[in-house]
């Protein structure tokens, strides 16, 4: 039996999957063969693969948007209690005046990366046997690629996942190889599909989004917010797409498919990086799996029962109606 641990894109709300895997892992003992990630998952998935669960939740909680960007290209501020992005003029400008192919720079996520995701532990999980797999989109070749840690070097790997975190236009370009990647969730946010044809019996999915839509937007006020809104449109429709897919090889290769999607929704800007609101959703995924499963284990499942259960309902229904129809005529 192989088990895969799937987590999909979302930005900061990678914070929310990062307390589900905590409750999956630490709590429900559950092993995992293979690790895919897009996006934030693919930020994941090294740390989780060798159980470093305190690791990841203290980078989770302490990120922010200097943490990210080396230059910056919006300005986080705050309009009746709620966040909102406007553009930095100057640093946007900047950035074309020197070439630069996207509004912003991510510089530092890749600095992050590498002190984060060291290279004794890129050795220590080729050498136990686990499988990380992230998702990068190869906007060159117009496909999608799925970058395994067996496949390359410690330096090539943490390429990949950086590049699979760029969300282009916002950060930066990954050109590597004479190609050009970005953001892994532009093609697949949620790659169930991939753990089942790398072999997965069972895959357990975070999906960093409501299971149905819960809000509608307010209009754009600038530009920034309307790519933001255009994006965010795409990835929905994406992301539904490959769970639609994912689902339909689950039930044709007769694979285990758990989802777990948030239950709210968390935000409407997944690239404001807040450290207080992103503690608060580690604890929120934490206490979502547990009660989720608190909620199947009460549930009645007349599918689940084993023959031999069936039999001995069925047994003592029979002795119920025996004894009832033995009543009546005692009675006269």
């Amino acid at each position: 039996m192989k088990k895969a641990l799937v987590i999909s894109g979302g930005g900061s709300k990678g914070a929310f999957a990062g307390g589900v895997a905590q409750y999956l892992m630490q709590d429900k003992k559950n092993e995992y063969d293979l690790f895919l990630g897009t996006s934030t998952g693919s930020l994941m998935v090294s740390h989780l693969a060798l159980g470093m669960i305190d690791e990841l939740k203290t980078l989770y909680t302490n990120v922010n948007q200097d943490t990210i960007f080396s230059n910056n290209p919006f300005h986080v501020k705050k309009v009746k209690g709620e966040k909102i992005i406007s553009i930095r003029h100057a640093n946007t400008l900047w950035n074309f005046i020197n070439g630069r192919k996207t509004f912003g720079e991510s510089k530092n996520l890749r600095k992050l990366i590498k002190r984060e995701i060291t290279k004794e532990m890129y050795v220590k999980i080729r050498a136990n046997y686990k499988d990380v797999v992230v998702t990068v989109s190869n906007l060159t070749a117009n496909q999608v690629e799925y970058k395994s840690i067996n496949d390359y070097e410690y330096d090539d790997f943490v390429d990949w996942i950086w590049g699979s975190c760029n969300y282009v236009p916002f950060m930066s370009l990954l050109e590597k190889d004479g190609q050009q990647y970005a953001d892994g969730g532009f093609g697949c946010l949620v790659p169930i599909r991939e753990a089942i044809l790398r072999g997965a019996t069972e895959v357990d999915a975070i999906v960093l989004e409501t299971e149905v839509t819960q809000l509608n937007r307010l209009p754009s006020k600038n530009p920034f917010s309307l790519l933001f809104d255009v994006f965010d449109f795409m990835l929905t429709h994406v992301e539904r797409h490959n769970i639609t897919i994912g689902k339909l090889s689950a039930s044709h290769n007769g694979v285990k498919l758990n989802l777990f999607y948030t239950p709210t929704v968390l935000t409407t800007n997944s690239l404001i990086f807040d450290k207080v609101k992103m503690k608060h959703w580690w604890q929120s995924g934490y206490d979502y799996a547990k009660s989720k499963e608190i909620e199947l284990m009460s549930e009645f499942r007349p599918d689940m029962l084993t023959d031999k259960e069936i039999e001995e309902s069925a047994e003592i229904a029979e002795k119920i109606e025996e004894k009832l129809e033995e009543k009546p005529e005692k009675h006269k």
